[in-house]
């Protein structure tokens, strides 16, 4: 038998096979804590539950195609970097049948995310409560704008909880923070990214003198306005410095 006639006569159905779905972790930093986007379900199951915007994989389809098709048609967003965080597989993850999920990891600055919640009632911006230390890693929680728990469906707790210690683990040795900054900042906005997604405070002198021995960023002699007090200088990544995500 030639290989054509065998995938002539081939039958798909010969073994049983997982469903395969994309969720997006869409993340950024408002006043000095994580945020993800949630979307509500409004089907079975997890009805009226939190979750990722997700979907499932269409046939002839591959799974970045899925996930831009859902960052527009979930999320309302567009153009937007996704990168593949990790594949979820635990058989009873979905009470439906045995769903593996190729979670997809997107940083952008907050106001990003302004237009698509203005335009999608189901969707809100959840802060990312982190129980544990450094990379520890494990389950997080997702809270509302008055500080109550949010039910997340099936394990996306998880997803979320990967998701920032992959960002923690990230830190340090790329400019990844830059994507959750606009093209100028302030050291004070750098600073504040930082202890966000860390969950501890820095000593100003020794942060500020440790990212411009990064080589990453460069002042612009321009200043920051509408402040107060007395306006800081903007900075900008310098050419050829990737923020991280592209």
């Amino acid at each position: 038998m030639t290989e054509e006639e065998f995938l002539r006569s081939y039958d798909a159905k010969s073994f049983e096979r997982p469903s395969v779905a994309v969720d997006l972790v869409l993340m950024s930093v408002r006043d000095g804590q994580v945020v993800a986007v949630l979307q509500q379900r409004s089907e079975h199951p997890y009805q009226g539950h939190w979750a990722l915007p997700g979907g499932f994989v269409q046939i002839g389809e591959s799974p970045d195609e899925a996930a831009t098709r859902i960052l527009k048609d979930k999320a309302g967003m567009d153009q937007c970097f996704l990168e593949q965080l990790y594949t979820f597989g635990a058989p009873d993850r979905d009470p439906r049948t045995h769903v593996i999920s190729i979670a997809h990891f997107a940083l952008l600055p907050f106001e990003r995310f302004e237009k698509a919640l203005d335009r999608k009632a189901d969707l809100a911006l959840a802060t990312i409560d982190v129980p544990w230390k450094g990379e520890a890693g494990g389950a997080v929680r997702a809270l509302d704008r008055q500080g109550s728990k949010l039910s997340l469906a099936f394990d996306h707790d998880e997803i979320l909880g990967l998701a920032v210690k992959r960002l923690r683990g990230r830190l340090d040795y790329s400019p990844i923070a830059f994507a959750l900054l606009p093209a100028l900042f302030t050291l004070r906005d750098l600073q504040d990214v930082h202890q966000a997604i860390l969950g501890v405070e820095f000593r100003k002198p020794a942060f500020r003198r440790r990212m411009l021995d990064a080589g990453w960023i460069k002042g612009t002699g321009k200043k920051e306005s509408g402040q107060t007090f007395r306006p800081a200088e903007l900075y900008t990544l310098k050419k050829g410095v990737k923020n991280g995500t592209d």
